[in-house]
């Protein structure tokens, strides 16, 4: 076992020593170390039940032969820190959590791990930190939350909250409606329950094949969930008493090629959060494996989106996809077409992906559609390039309200806070394509997400008319024409630094093009002139980061020397 060059032989009897000092017994050393990777933290709806969650983990690693050791990562709230300058901090969390991971499963030589994830930048995290490990791993999150209602029965979510706040700006919202939303928004523990950026990855790591079959979709804080807990730690443990087995399911051999495609696959189908492309690359690079942006467009005209949830579709929650079949239901349709989508492929579970989705089905087709009445023949993300996006730029088509195509002058804000005191100001209309810059990883820094202004311009009744387009991200509870990761971002000299208030902007999904109407002379000349800004900085992890940060089309990872 790996875990023997800590406690085997005579010259490890210090390292047993320290290790009975943590209530070890002889009988203990015979067996295998589980590491069990806990994003506990009581400031996230997604996590603040955790420890009560890697509690029956640990129980249940036990009761199977295995000794478990408990460790913690950090975690950012996305909704929280929104809005501030705390979101500078969200992404990059995302890295050092993957070093988190990567540290504490080196250092101790642990055999084989068990990630309890369930929010944003903290799943990707702890994957990227498991690859480099690279040892057996199930991830089991904590599971989505109920979607809320009003007074009186509306379904709503944390994006209805957003939105609400733009409605309230625009004055067809009351203090009293407002207050009602507020309440009932987020009615319970769990990832926010829309196919935001949280459960939207961990619905992908069903089609990854490295989470249990409802992982995605059954809900937080009940019985059903603790099932799955226990079905985890119980197939990790399968797994870690194994020889043959520790070799096997080690994670690189499942989270592969063609986990990453398949995951990309799944994301068209169920109109999965624009972040994931950002976080799917950097899973990518860091399994090794040849998947570049480019890539995306192919499979999206491949797959038809068949599952349109919230902020798409604001009745549809992760609650009514598990009853409609989940995420197996999803894949299962998928397959039907026949022509290689999802790509055979073992899985933790110790199935190939299609021999565990054979026997799956839709249970109701008015929440999952069949292949042949999809919402859309081509996938719900799409990658745009032009001038003004030379190495891509990405949108959630599945969250669009308004046309497909549309042209409209720039008006130019240098930064998320700008933008929102210029949307609220009225200097935003109809027709506008808003642009808001220097969000990136560098510019930034840590590229913030841009719900705020995006939820305004949906709350006063814009979000048909105006386009958006950004070098930051997105939330996953955005919806409309928005457009970000535009790469090169403003800050290492990108087309959209050199903007001016009034330029052309032309947008067309369908053709994917993003380009700005300028001439190759006037583009020139403003490059000659052009500086890019750099924000100051009091943080010194931020400083870090912003030196070392690449730009969103390679995945916002770290330069190494490797």
């Amino acid at each position: 076992m790996r875990s023997d060059e800590v406690k085997k032989g005579f010259n490890r009897a210090p390292h047993r020593s320290l290790l009975r000092a943590t209530g070890l017994k002889d009988e203990d050393f015979k067996k295998p170390f589980i590491g069990v990777a806990n994003s506990f933290i009581e400031l996230i709806p997604g996590h603040f039940f955790l420890d009560k969650v890697s509690a029956i983990i640990k129980e249940e690693i036990k009761a199977n032969g295995c000794v478990p050791f408990e460790f913690n990562t950090i975690g950012v709230d996305d909704g929280i820190a929104m809005g501030h300058d705390g979101m500078l901090f969200s992404l990059p969390s995302r890295e050092l959590i993957a070093s988190s991971i990567e540290t504490v499963m080196h250092a101790h030589k642990l055999d084989a791990m068990i990630a309890i994830p369930n929010c944003d930048k903290i799943v990707p995290g702890m994957i990227m930190g498991a690859l480099r490990v690279n040892v057996p791993t199930i991830f089991v999150s904590g599971g989505p939350m109920q979607k809320g209602h009003t007074k009186d029965g509306t379904p709503i979510d944390l994006a209805t909250a957003f939105e609400a706040v733009g409605k309230h700006e625009a004055g067809e919202m009351s203090d009293e409606e407002l207050h009602d939303i507020e309440c009932n928004a987020c009615p319970s523990g769990g990832s926010c329950s829309g196919m935001f950026t949280a459960n939207s990855m961990n619905t992908l790591m069903e089609a990854m094949g490295i989470a249990l079959p409802g992982n995605g979709t059954i809900l937080a804080l009940t019985p059903e969930r603790e099932v799955l807990y226990r079905q985890a730690a119980r197939r990790i443990c399968e797994i870690a008493k194994d020889n043959q087995a520790r070799e096997k399911y080690k994670l690189r051999n499942i989270l592969n090629e063609n986990a990453v495609r398949n995951a990309f696959a799944v994301d068209m189908a169920m109109g999965g959060s624009s972040n994931t492309v950002l976080h799917m690359l950097a899973i990518a690079r860091e399994a090794e494996v040849n998947f570049n942006l480019e890539d995306i467009n192919k499979i999206s005209k491949r797959v038809s989106h068949i599952a349109k949830i919230s902020p798409s579709l604001s009745t549809v929650h992760m609650e009514d996809i598990n009853k409609a079949g989940g995420v197996n239901a999803v894949m299962k349709e998928m397959s039907k077409r026949g022509d290689d989508i999802l790509l055979d492929n073992l899985t933790i579970s110790g199935e190939t992906l299609l021999e565990k989705i054979k026997d799956s089905y839709i249970k109701d087709t008015n929440i999952i559609h069949t292949i042949d009445n999809p919402y859309s023949d081509v996938g719900g993300l799409a990658i745009l390039y032009g001038n003004l996006a030379e190495q891509g730029a990405v949108i959630k088509t599945a969250g669009i309200t308004g046309a497909r195509a549309l042209t409209g002058r720039a008006i130019c804000f240098d930064g998320q806070a700008e933008a929102i005191a210029g949307i609220v100001s009225g200097k935003v209309t109809h027709g506008d394509v808003v642009v808001i810059r220097y969000e990136g990883p560098k510019g930034g820094p840590g590229m913030q997400e841009m719900l705020a202004p995006t939820s305004l311009i949906m709350g006063m009744g814009m979000g048909d008319t105006v386009a958006l387009i950004t070098d930051g991200r997105f939330s996953g509870a955005t919806r409309g024409a928005s457009i970000g990761h535009v790469s090169p971002e403003a800050a290492e000299g990108g087309m959209i630094g050199l903007l001016e208030d009034g330029d052309i902007i032309s947008i067309d999904v369908d053709a994917y093009i993003l380009s700005v109407d300028l001439s190759d002379e006037e583009i020139a000349r403003r490059r000659a002139n052009f500086t890019p800004l750099k924000k100051p900085l009091t943080s010194k992890w931020l400083g870090q980061y912003r030196s070392l940060v690449t730009n969103a089309s390679s995945g916002a990872v770290l330069k190494t020397d490797l």
